[in-house]
């Protein structure tokens, strides 16, 4: 996915979130052909693996209004199957979804509207036969054609489904962080989120890991993922997502990367869990978190190994990714503490607005740390 695909897919993002006008522009500028096809590749990455037992052919026409022509696919689908897309509408198709253009790609990338109908035409190849179709058939039918309407759909499945679903290993097993992330991030899920994952899985292996980013592609359907990764990772660009490398404890090329790819809305940490990586990385790309956005920190449980630099004697060792939380605490508060007046804030002092620490997950928030502190006419120690 080269770096033309993801301005354009970027361009009908921002059109389907405006107006009817601004969306016509979108698409004239990135091409109706064009806009069809990122659509069709959006699909691809959206759609499951199908459970229809009987193999099903669901015709996908996607219309170009004001253009008088149309895209045509024909999706294959049959159960434990990825699903086959071909181009052209094949005579042999069961079902035919049409939608126009303009609609499918607000449908794709635009607010969640509540809208259960109205947006598409579907076609059952049978409707005019006078004899009944086979039985058997028709529960395949129904499901094939289920599966491909849930894959345009505005409304995505639950962050522990996903996880499961693109193997991410933020849910089962060894870690339950799925819930947290949920709870903190389901208020930006329908906007235009920009994310950056340090930490693509898979080591050397340049096919492997993704998991988590794949997840967070279809968790945020209007967002844009970045991962950053040690290893080159590059044959896992796709659709709104984009492979960097780098190394998290290099804080010039943290900075560099930042300024060419952010401001980000959402940073996690599952690289290393090397402490000192760790905290190199925070203090580099904290800058560059959006107002309103998080800063995540996974797996703290490295804290106390001695192996990743962490200390399970001193529990308050400054060095540590808890000693970074700990010392955080401080700077949240820094207005309650008496300082000069012209002492110059701290990244953090200035802008760290929340902490939500959970058992291996820290949730960062950044915002205008400036509440005033409590005022000086209160007592400074108890009076009674």
């Amino acid at each position: 996915m080269t770096d033309t695909s993801t301005a354009d897919i970027q361009q009908l993002i921002a059109g389907a979130g405006d107006t009817p006008r601004a969306l016509r522009r979108a698409v004239d500028h990135v091409g109706p052909a064009r806009a069809a096809e990122l659509a069709v590749e959006e699909i691809r990455t959206r759609i499951d693996v199908p459970v229809n037992p009987h193999e099903i052919r669901v015709g996908l026409r996607i219309e170009h209004d004001g253009y008088d022509t149309a895209t045509d696919r024909t999706l294959t689908l049959t159960a434990g199957r990825p699903v086959r897309v071909d181009e052209g509408m094949q005579e042999s198709c069961e079902v035919r979804i049409v939608y126009r253009l303009k609609d499918l790609v607000r449908e794709l990338w635009g607010p969640d509207l509540a809208r259960t109908a109205g947006t598409r035409r579907i076609e059952l190849a049978t409707a005019h036969d006078t004899d009944f179709p086979p039985r058997e058939l028709q529960p395949s039918i129904a499901s094939a054609t289920s599966t491909v309407i849930d894959a345009l759909s505005p409304r995505t499945p639950d962050l522990g489904t996903l996880a499961l679903r693109h193997g991410s290993d933020k849910w089962g097993q060894v870690h339950w962080f799925t819930p947290h992330y949920e709870r903190h991030f389901a208020p930006l899920r329908d906007t235009p989120v920009r994310i950056l994952e340090i930490g693509v899985g898979g080591y050397a292996d340049e096919e492997s890991g993704g998991g988590s980013l794949k997840m967070w592609r279809r968790y945020f359907r209007r967002g844009t993922v970045f991962g950053l990764d040690y290893f080159d990772k590059s044959a896992l660009n796709g659709p709104r997502l984009q492979i960097l490398q780098g190394d998290q404890n290099d804080p010039a090329g943290l900075d560099a990367l930042a300024r060419e790819h952010g401001p980000f809305d959402i940073i996690i940490d599952d690289g290393s869990h090397i402490n000192e990586h760790v905290r190199t990385s925070f203090t580099a790309l904290f800058p560059h978190l959006r107002p309103g956005g998080f800063y995540v920190i996974e797996d703290l449980w490295t804290s106390y190994l001695p192996g990743y630099g962490g200390d399970d004697r001193d529990l308050n060792a400054p060095h540590t990714m808890m000693g970074l939380l700990k010392s955080l605490i401080d700077d949240l508060h820094h207005e309650e503490r008496e300082s000069a007046p012209d002492r110059a804030l701290s990244q953090t002092e200035a802008f760290l607005t929340g902490m939500h620490v959970y058992h291996n997950i820290a949730f960062l928030e950044k915002g205008v740390n400036a509440e005033g502190g409590i005022p000086r006419w209160m007592p400074r120690a108890p009076h009674w």
